[in-house]
């Protein structure tokens, strides 16, 4: 398991938030499962990580009261300058794979076939 470093926590954090608002543990499962266990996102890193995405503007957060009975759960989602943000980062992030791709795949006769 890769620990996610700030910048890609950031990015697995909006992208888990770009479909629908998530709670902190559903957002943590969603990233765990979503990555196939190559992440390990815990709850140390979530909460101050979303809190700085809060602080940022680009996630703003809502207690909404649980379907089961239980107490009340604090809900995420991506504001629209979130919502630019993460198409930033995506943009970041194919501009950088594309690059890695072609320094490591071009020796091999690869380039150009992953992008």
């Amino acid at each position: 398991m890769t620990p996610l470093k700030s910048g890609t926590l950031d990015l697995a954090l909006l992208a888990s938030l770009e479909s629908q608002s998530r709670y902190g543990l559903e957002i943590l499962q969603h990233v765990n499962t979503r990555s196939g266990g190559a992440f390990d996102l815990r709850e140390g890193s979530l909460y101050p990580a979303l809190h700085r995405l809060v602080k940022s503007g680009w996630v703003e957060s809502e207690w909404q009261e649980s379907d089961r009975g239980g107490a009340p759960r604090k809900y995420y989602r991506l504001t629209e300058s979130g919502q630019a943000a993460l198409g930033a980062k995506k943009a970041e992030w194919r501009s950088l794979r594309g690059a890695l791709d072609a320094l490591l795949f071009t020796r091999l006769g690869w380039s150009g076939w992953l992008g």
